[in-house]
């Protein structure tokens, strides 16, 4: 029987290195590892912060409920004037600081229509915003939303989401 040198041994050994480290099971336990990592990504769920504003004045009532996510708000709106049509309908916006700028779809008289809404978001209340407007693209809109005044707009009390 021949004798192996150094060599020979170093690179047979080498061989059955490469070879191990690349047996099947392992490399079924990595595709299976990144496979559940990508599962876990794809299966992220986002879950708004949700808020939920009533408020009364006079006969009126008024309902807006907030569902806030990283990179937009979206919710309903209603406005429950006595003895008139009620506006029902969603609003889709963003929050910037504490003031929620969103487009307001709605139906009314039996038109669908759309405008821009304001409300201060603070601590427990809800204040709707009033401005200047104009029409563009089919739809009202705050000529300069940086000129809200929320002084003497509809205030809202947050209550829970159940109750309405």
């Amino acid at each position: 029987m021949k004798r192996m040198n150094a060599t020979s041994k170093g690179w047979i050994l080498a061989l059955m290195t490469g070879i191990a480290c690349n047996s099947p099971q392992q490399e079924a336990a990595t595709t299976a590892e990144t496979s559940d990592s990508a599962a876990k990504q794809e299966n992220k769920v986002m879950i708004p912060a949700s808020a939920c504003y009533t408020g009364q004045s006079g006969k009126d009532s008024f309902f807006l409920k907030t569902e806030i996510f990283p990179n937009v708000v979206t919710g309903t709106l209603s406005y429950n004037f006595f003895e008139k049509d009620k506006n029902q309908g969603a609003i889709e916006g963003v929050l910037k600081g504490d003031t929620l700028l969103a487009d307001y779809t709605f139906m009314s008289e039996g038109k669908k229509s759309v405008r821009q809404v304001a409300f201060l978001l603070r601590d427990s209340t809800a204040t709707e915003g009033y401005g200047e407007v104009e029409e563009k693209e089919g739809k009202m809109v705050f000529k300069d939303p940086a000129a809200l005044s929320f002084a003497k707009g509809i205030r809202l009390q947050k209550t829970p989401c159940g109750e309405r």
